[in-house]
């Protein structure tokens, strides 16, 4: 049996359909009970003073179907009304569970995000304190950035969610990377301007890190990335001097990918639906279709204040949305799950 929400509306809809097929039967079987009780009358009259009683019986046959023709008229009326208002509040409660369950998985979506890029952040601020790293940068020219990238190396073999992670001086040269293999050109790369360098050598102790929006790093290939980014301090201290910054690229694609498309929906409703992620300017960051990503814009319509909700449109296909509640000390970066599902009527 259907248990979707839906079903209520549909057995009201049928109810009503059945309701007023039965009304329509009883208002002609009433009908022809007059015509036979007016052609009673009517031969009764001929019939003179033999056909008086036959006239009392066909007179209340003909009171009796008035009286059910009036009951149908007055069961029709109130029928009417009542389903009407069934069928409203059915579709309203559709509506309603239809759309929470949807806000529900949009923020699942977010928040398994959430929790994967908290533990980058963690990463971060712990990668950053190796002794490899920070005698990298306090003791140049030694042949330990040699033993970085060898140390960055092996933290990649365990950690495969990462395309590189890249170590840069105070100047913003980047002296050692954990794959020179797969990046050979990583090393000696310009990264003074780039916005994860700024913001890491911005941070005003080693509790704190930059993290930025999923973007395209010409540097990887062209891969779509996550980057998280510390400064190394003297000593690895969080109180230290900053001496350069620690890199690191999540690779985004395949883990968004994931997520976006582990939503639990039936195989009906998967061919009606979009799950996506959506970034602080709606950019599209993820698609369960693959379509748009880092490319497209979603407009999505959210009320000043709203943390999630859903809306929709003139045929009936809904949009539900969650915004990042963060996750311990990562905060977020105003992401959404979103959630675009078709009306069954209108999908095609």
């Amino acid at each position: 049996m259907n248990a979707e929400p839906e079903r209520i509306v549909q057995l009201s809809e049928r109810i009503s359909a059945i309701a007023n097929q039965k009304i329509h039967q009883i208002n002609g079987v009433t009908h022809g009970t007059k015509i036979l009780a007016l052609n009673a009358l009517i031969e009764a009259a001929r019939a003179g003073e033999a056909g008086l009683g036959f006239s009392v019986v066909a007179n209340e046959v003909k009171g009796v179907s008035q009286r059910i023709t009036d009951i149908a008229a007055a069961l029709s009326s109130e029928l009417a009304g009542s389903i009407a208002e069934l069928i409203s509040l059915g579709r309203l409660m559709a509506e309603q569970v239809r759309g929470q369950r949807l806000v529900d998985q949009a923020l699942n979506m977010i928040e398994i995000i959430d929790r994967n890029l908290y533990e980058r952040s963690c990463d971060v601020r712990w990668w950053a304190t190796d002794a490899a790293v920070v005698d990298a940068l306090e003791h140049p020219g030694t042949g330990n950035a040699a033993h970085a990238s060898k140390r960055l190396g092996v933290i990649l073999r365990s950690y495969t969610v990462y395309l590189d992670l890249w170590i840069a001086d105070g100047s913003g040269r980047v002296i050692a990377n954990g794959r020179p293999d797969v990046y050979p050109g990583a090393i000696g790369v310009d990264v003074s301007h780039e916005a994860w360098f700024l913001a890491a050598m911005a941070t005003r102790s080693g509790d704190d890190y930059a993290a930025l929006d999923a973007d395209i790093a010409t540097a990887l290939g062209g891969a779509q990335v996550a980057t998280y980014a510390t400064a190394v301090r003297t000593g690895g201290d969080a109180t230290g001097k900053p001496l350069g910054a620690l890199g690191i690229f999540f690779d985004w694609q395949p883990q968004a990918k994931s997520v976006a498309g582990s939503v639990r929906l039936s195989a009906e409703e998967r061919a009606r639906t979009r799950c996506l992620l959506l970034d602080s300017r709606h950019r599209v960051i993820a698609a369960s279709d693959g379509e748009g990503i880092l490319t497209d814009v979603f407009p999505l319509s959210v009320r000043s204040g709203a943390k999630d909700g859903y809306y929709l449109d003139s045929d009936g296909n809904m949009t539900a949305f969650a915004l990042t509640p963060g996750y311990e000390t990562y905060r977020g970066l105003g992401w959404y799950g979103v959630i675009v599902q078709k009306h069954p009527d209108s999908a095609g």
